[in-house]
Parts: C-alpha cells; sequence; structure tokens
C-alpha cells in the first residue's frame, strides 16, 4: 500500500465527516455524533451569564446570543456607539519640560521624572472615552420555561448560532445570524406545529451607572406601526466631552401566520405564528473621527427598505455566501476521540485528562469567526471586546490598548488567510496620524507622528492615564509591523506605496525623539517605559498616584526599554526594505539605517536572562504578565533561534521566569513565543492551561474576569505558528508540532511572500504540501525536521536549489501550485 493510500485511510479513520455545513438539522445530528467537532460550538444549557452567550456580527453590529426559553437575552452593539465627541487630548507647548524630564531619567531621579512628566507632558483629558453598550431584545416566551431536549450551538461552518428545546410537545427553534450584505441581524424562530409560536419583545436601552465625571446618556423606547420597536438616545458625556453620538434602533416583526401587534409603544406581541422573523437595525451619526453630523434615521430606514422585498432565505443565503466566502478559505483538521463530542464547556474540562485534538481546530477556527464578525471593511478595528460589550462602563473602557492588545487582536489575520479583515486596522493608522502629527509637535517639537498607549474612536494620541502608563511611545510604531505585515503576506506595492507615508512619519518621529545614552555609544527613547512593569531598582517605593487615585509601587520611567528598542528596530529595518522596494528616500533611509545600528541592543543580565530594561535591574511584581522584552522574539522579527542563537537560552530563562500561569493575552503571547522556539510539547502545556483558566467555553478569552478578544486571536496566531512559520525569510512547516498533534492537515494557512500552503502530516512526519504562489515570487521553503522532498508542477519535477540549512529555493508563475512529496 503507498504512503499516500495508508494517509487517506488514516484519514477517514480520524476524521468525522463534516456534516454541520450540509444540514439545517444539526440538534439530531448533535444526538448522533455526526457533526463536525472542528467547526460546531454547542451545549446542552443555556447561558448563566453573559460571558457564556455566543457571539454575531457583521462588523458593524454585533450580538450575544443566551439561548434561554422562558425570558430570551439578545444584547446588542454598534460599533461606533461611544461616548464623547470629537476631540483632540494636545496640550499645547507641552514639549518644553521634556530636556528636563530626559535629565532627570539620565540623572537616575527617576521619581522626579515622572511628577515633571504627569505634570507637564501628558494629555488632557486624561483618559479616553468608552465604547457602550446599545441595547438588548428580550423575548418572553410564555410557560417555556421548563424545556425539554436542550440545545444550543454556533455552527462555525455557517455562520448561525441557533437553539433548540421542546415544549408540550412541540420542538422550538431560533437561529440567529448576522449579514454583511443586508446591514441587519436576523432572528428567525419557528415550530414544527403550524400556530405555535406567541411571545412578547421589548426593545431596551442601557442606563448608565453614575460615576466621577460621567454624565448618563438618555435614551427613548417607543414604536412605528405594529410591527416594529424603535430605540432612540445619545452618547454618554465623559471626562468634559460632550456625548455626541445619536443613535435608532428597530426589530421588525415579519410573521408568517398568526398577528402581531405593539401595546402602549413598548411591546411587540405575537400570536399564533407558524414562523416569525425579526430584523434588528441599527445606526449613529458617525461620519469619521472628526465628523458626526450622519442621519442616523435615514442609515436605519435604507436598511429596512433594502430588506423590504426580500425573503429570509434569500438575506440568509446572501449572508452565507459572504461569510463562507471569508471562512472557507482555511480548512484544519485533527483527529477526533470520544470528548470531541461532548458539549464545548465539557470538552474544555475534558482536554485536561484526555485527548481531543480537534479542540485546537475548533478554537482556532473561532478565532477566525470572531475576526470576520468584529472587524470587515469600512468598520472600526477590533477593540478590547471585539464589537461585543454588554456595560455603559466596561473594564478599561473596551478601548483600543496598544501597548499589546490592539496588536495582538490582528496577529492571526495575514496566516488566517483573511487579509481583508485588516482594512479596519490599515484605516485606523492612516487617521491616527492626524493627531499624532499634533502630539508629535507640540508634545516632543519632533517631526512625524505618535501614538501612546491607549485611543478611542476619537483618534487621541496623547499621552494618557498617568506618566506610569502614559510614557509609553511606540504604539504607533509598534502598530506599523502590522502595516509591514499585510505588506510581507500580500507583496503588494500599490498598498505599501499607500502605508508608506504613515511609516514613514513614525519614522520621522523617532529620528528626532531618540537621544545618545550617557555611554556614548546607544541611541535610546528617553523617557520610556517596559509596559505596567516596576523596576527594582534603589529608591523605587510607592507612590500615590493622582491622577488614577490609587497606590503604586514607584515608577516605571526608565531610558530605553528592551520593548522600545526591538520595535524600532522592526520599524527602521521594515522602512528600509520600503524605501528600497519603492526607491524612494535614499538618503533618509540611509541615515535611518545607520540610527538602527546605534540601539541600544539586547542585552542578558547577571542572572542569564534577557534584560527588560538598559539598566539591568530586577522587577518588583513576580511572575509579571507583560513579555515586552521578548516582543523580538515574536510577534518581532529581531531575536530567533536562526538570527541570534546566542540570546535564545536567555530568552528560555526569561519565559521560565515568568511562568506559563498569567492572564489570558500573557498565555497567549507565550504560547507563540514557545512556538517561535520550536518548543511544541511546551505550546501545548501552555494551550491546555489558557483553555482550563483564562478562556469562557465559547473561546472568548478573560481579561482578569472580564471577556477580551486580544487572547482568542493570539492563541490562534500561535496555534498557526506551531504549523508554520515564514519569518526567517523562508517558509517552515511543522516547526512546533506537538506530540498530541500526530496526525492532521491545513489547508489555506498562508506565508509570507504571497504563498497559501496546504499541508498533510501523520505520525508527526509530513507527507504533503502543497504551494500556491499567488504573485510568482521565489519561494525558499523547507520541512523543519530535515525531511527531503521533491517537487512537482503539473506533474513535472521542479528542479530547486538546495540551502545547507536543509530548505529549497525555486522560481514561481503567478497562479501555479507546487507539491511537494516527502521521500
Amino acid at each position: 500500500m503507498s504512503h499516500m493510500r495508508k494517509y487517506i485511510l488514516l484519514l477517514m479513520v480520524f476524521f468525522t465527516v463534516a456534516a454541520s455545513a450540509q444540514t439545517d438539522d444539526i440538534a439530531s445530528l448533535i444526538d448522533k455524533k455526526q457533526f463536525d467537532p472542528s467547526t460546531l460550538i454547542w451545549f446542552n444549557t443555556p447561558a448563566s451569564k453573559w460571558e457564556e452567550a455566543l457571539p454575531v456580527g457583521n462588523g458593524r453590529l454585533g450580538a450575544m446570543v443566551f439561548g434561554k426559553t422562558g425570558q430570551e437575552r439578545i444584547q446588542l452593539n454598534e460599533d461606533t456607539y461611544w461616548s464623547g465627541g470629537p476631540y483632540s487630548s494636545v496640550v499645547k507647548g507641552a514639549y518644553k519640560a521634556l530636556p528636563e524630564v530626559q535629565k532627570d531619567v539620565f540623572a537616575g531621579k527617576f521619581m522626579e521624572a515622572h511628577n515633571l512628566f504627569g505634570r507637564q507632558m501628558m494629555g488632557y483629558p486624561v483618559e479616553q472615552q468608552k465604547y457602550q453598550c446599545l441595547g438588548n431584545l428580550i423575548l418572553f416566551f410564555n410557560g417555556h420555561d421548563k424545556a425539554t431536549n436542550y440545545k444550543r450551538w454556533l455552527d462555525l461552518a455557517t455562520g448561525i448560532t441557533s437553539t433548540s428545546y421542546t415544549v408540550n410537545g412541540v420542538t422550538y427553534r431560533r437561529d440567529v445570524f448576522a449579514s454583511s450584505p443586508d446591514k441587519v441581524i436576523a432572528i428567525r424562530i419557528t415550530a414544527d406545529k403550524p400556530g405555535s409560536i406567541s411571545f412578547k419583545a421589548n426593545l431596551r436601552g442601557v442606563r448608565n451607572q453614575e460615576m466621577s465625571n460621567y454624565t448618563t446618556d438618555y435614551f427613548r423606547m417607543n414604536s412605528d406601526g405594529d410591527d416594529c420597536l424603535v430605540l432612540t438616545g445619545k452618547s454618554g458625556d465623559y471626562m468634559g466631552i460632550k456625548g455626541m453620538i445619536r443613535y435608532e434602533a428597530r426589530v421588525k416583526a415579519v410573521t408568517e401566520g398568526g398577528t402581531v401587534t405593539v401595546k402602549d409603544n413598548i411591546d411587540l406581541v405575537v400570536t399564533n405564528a407558524n414562523a416569525v422573523t425579526l430584523y434588528f437595525v441599527a445606526a449613529t451619526n458617525f461620519v469619521n473621527y472628526k465628523d458626526v453630523s450622519a442621519g442616523q434615521h435615514a442609515r436605519v430606514m435604507n436598511a429596512l427598505q433594502n430588506i423590504k422585498s426580500k425573503t429570509v432565505d434569500g438575506i440568509r443565503a446572501a449572508a452565507l455566501a459572504d461569510y463562507q466566502k471569508l471562512f472557507k478559505r482555511v480548512s484544519f483538521n485533527l483527529s477526533n476521540t470520544d470528548s470531541s463530542f461532548l458539549p464545548t464547556n465539557r470538552r474544555m474540562i475534558a482536554l485536561q485528562s484526555s485527548s481531543d485534538p480537534s479542540l485546537a481546530c475548533l478554537c482556532y477556527q473561532f478565532a477566525r469567526y470572531a475576526m470576520i464578525s468584529c472587524s470587515r471593511p469600512g468598520g472600526e478595528p477590533a477593540n478590547l471586546q471585539g464589537i461585543w460589550n454588554q456595560d455603559a462602563n466596561p473594564m478599561w473602557d473596551a478601548k483600543y490598548t496598544t501597548n499589546i492588545n490592539t496588536e495582538m487582536n490582528y496577529w492571526p489575520v495575514e496566516t488566517g488567510n483573511l487579509p481583508e479583515c485588516a482594512e479596519p486596522l490599515i484605516k485606523f493608522m492612516h487617521e491616527i496620524t492626524d493627531e499624532g502629527a499634533k502630539v508629535a509637535k507640540e508634545h516632543y517639537n519632533a517631526r512625524g507622528w505618535v501614538l501612546h498607549q491607549n485611543t478611542d474612536l476619537w483618534r487621541v494620541a496623547a499621552p494618557m492615564d498617568g506618566p506610569t502608563w502614559g510614557t509609553f511611545a511606540v504604539g504607533g510604531a509598534w502598530l506599523c509591523t502590522a502595516l509591514w505585515e499585510h505588506y510581507a503576506f500580500t507583496t503588494d506595492t500599490a498598498y505599501l506605496r499607500n502605508i508608506y507615508p504613515v511609516i514613514k512619519g513614525s519614522v520621522q518621529f523617532f529620528m528626532d525623539f531618540l537621544v545618545m545614552h550617557p555611554n556614548g555609544k546607544w541611541l535610546v527613547t528617553n523617557p520610556s517605559t517596559s509596559p505596567e512593569n516596576f523596576p527594582l531598582r534603589p529608591g523605587n517605593g510607592e507612590y500615590y498616584d493622582e491622577v488614577t487615585g490609587i497606590t503604586l509601587p514607584g515608577t516605571t520611567i526608565c531610558a530605553g526599554s528592551s520593548i522600545d528598542m526591538q520595535i524600532l528596530y522592526d520599524l527602521f529595518s521594515y522602512y528600509n526594505k520600503a524605501c528600497g522596494i519603492l526607491k524612494t528616500d535614499e538618503d533618509f533611509a540611509a541615515k535611518v539605517l545607520q540610527a538602527r545600528n546605534k540601539l541600544a541592543p539586547p542585552q542578558i543580565g547577571k542572572s542569564g536572562m534577557l534584560q527588560e530594561w538598559t539598566d539591568d535591574w530586577g522587577q518588583l511584581e513576580d511572575k509579571h504578565r507583560h513579555m515586552s522584552p521578548l516582543y523580538g522574539l515574536y510577534p518581532g522579527n529581531v531575536i530567533s533561534p536562526v538570527k541570534t542563537p546566542q540570546l535564545i537560552d536567555a530568552c528560555k530563562k526569561l519565559l521560565d521566569e515568568r511562568g506559563d500561569e498569567s492572564s489570558g493575552w500573557s498565555r497567549a503571547w507565550k504560547l507563540g513565543l514557545w512556538a517561535r522556539l520550536y518548543d511544541g510539547e511546551r505550546c501545548y502545556k501552555i494551550f491546555k492551561g489558557y483553555l482550563k483558566d483564562q478562556c469562557f467555553p465559547q473561546f472568548f478569552a478573560k481579561g482578569g474576569s472580564v471577556m477580551q478578544v486580544d487572547a482568542t486571536f493570539a492563541s490562534a496566531a500561535a496555534i498557526a505558528e506551531m504549523l508554520l512559520q515564514s519569518n526567517e525569510d523562508y517558509i517552515d512547516i511543522l516547526p512546533a508540532l506537538p506530540s498530541e498533534w500526530p496526525t492532521g492537515e491545513i489547508k489555506g494557512i498562508c506565508a509570507r511572500g504571497n504563498f497559501e500552503i496546504n499541508m498533510q502530516w501523520i505520525n508527526g512526519k509530513v507527507v504533503k504540501v502543497e504551494v500556491l504562489s499567488k504573485s510568482g515570487n521565489k519561494c525558499h521553503i523547507k520541512i523543519h525536521d530535515g525531511s527531503k522532498f521533491t517537487m512537482s508542477f503539473n506533474g513535472t519535477r521542479v528542479n530547486a536549489n538546495a540551502v545547507n540549512d536543509g530548505s529549497v529555493e525555486f522560481s514561481t508563475v503567478k497562479g501555479g501550485v507546487y507539491t511537494l512529496i516527502v521521500q
């Protein structure tokens, strides 16, 4: 029997037939164990709290579906509903204090520098605005509290979340899906007995909790005719910024049989219907970060008019085609076990003591589903909670935190074959240069633009939240990595030309901001910080922070933190490459390259660990969650076993010292770091711990005790890194495969150079790789374990140049598919 035939037979044994995307009767398939465990999330109980609900979204509208029987709650969001309005946080003339701050830092007078920066250089207001909850749709089903045969699920293959149960011999079903083409969220309610559907619906706004510097917004619940509920309102005032967002939301009922009416302007009542579809539409007056002049009412009415003559089947078909165009680009299969067919929350628990490889596929594909649902062209970037938020005052404001979290949201976009989903971040980067340039001028007397550690819908860029956090001046530079990565994966020179001014502006700022270290050898940032980590140095004791109102262990302020230096090394390198590709700014590029080579290099401290600061300090907080000094290993491209083998033991020692346990986003970062270190077993250990301790049952991650999306996305990016890496200028196949995933396949995963890869492996060994060359670039590839292979194109053997590291290089044609067969 041939090797390939053995492989195919094993796939038939290991992989259950994927039926969920081809049938409407998934509830029965769950009972029969005929669904695909790699694309179906399911539970046999309703969500008991918001964090357990199932999400849908079309990039702009989002909903969390609880799946309750007697009283269902569907929580609703719109991505531009934020507090405040267009504003600036720039403080004119703040740069005048900069020389004194820098002098104090170099003199070791860190608290003096901290206090001066806080009083003279912080932005005002001192905090950003908040992403807010739009409302809730509540459905009351009389007598449905005691249901049997209960199931709820999210089918990632279709993007539809469903609830099914039986009451008094009648089986009811609710399907909820979000349509990007038709700009609606649809709730479809059916029963297997005619005339069985009766319920009451409310569309409710959300009251803000009263708090300091916050003014309660208002909303009004109303109706329009006998089949439509209306919710209107405005955003809250915060930190002295007037709430300028106006919104309108509507729920329109379309019944099949029975009657529908509205009572007291707030209760939509359906009686004895055969089927009902509720269409949720919503809009705000937001145009962009400077303009709130749109007509929210006209936007909503246009959306309703657009679907007026359409059937729910037609709307669902269009939504499905639009969604699957993106989602189906990547398929990922690992072997199933008995545990694979358990409800998803029980699968996560069972994984701690039994094997369930395909759970990793489900985790990976949920992240791709969530990205498609919350980051679409024309919309806003995914914030700390994507687009899903139930609070008027969410934890950490559900804003854009750019000292790790916003960047982390977009780590899986390119490898996950979802380049369109990067468009909101690319647009955001163009827009942030507006306020960023004002901050550069007024706060640093510098050219270009700068963004610190936080921002919001209104694209403010000044340092915020006090000097402990606010001296992180490389947030924008880090985001430029995402801009470059989009080029590296697509090799689109028109795109590169478009984003070149953004990258150049960031480079210009740091060319002005960098100063010579007192040792006379290094260029460093000053002031600087290593995010949220307090160095253990003489005199760094507790102090009361006037801005945040909490007691902190000293100050984080420093010069030339390791993460600053590594981010700038990457930024200057990318910029130099861009200049060469576009044949522009050669003289400036040469100066930037000279500056890059003077940046303070990575250093190993007396403990044997990679240093976090230019000085060899310890840290006040044990097991700190940020892995900042390892940015250059992942997601950066400064440190690696190939380029800097002399630093790898120091990286591992730092990772060991910080430990595997931490917050969700920290564990996901560590998962990617160990993948770059080619340690699949350590990756799998961290992955299991992440699912056990830092993951809600539908795969949203925990940020403390609340939902965040960052680790959801970062864990998927790390899984991709375990299977394929291309950061070393070659494609590396299976660099960190754990022994728990011995047999599998992934199709559609992407590599730098604009290559799309299909690969199959058995017993930990690659058996076949297909390379689609989308641009016709030269391909440089290796199998990580050194296995030899032959290559063919259209049945003809390809001659390739062997490289002494076991890799090969060969030319490709655009659209060509090249097959690698292991010998």
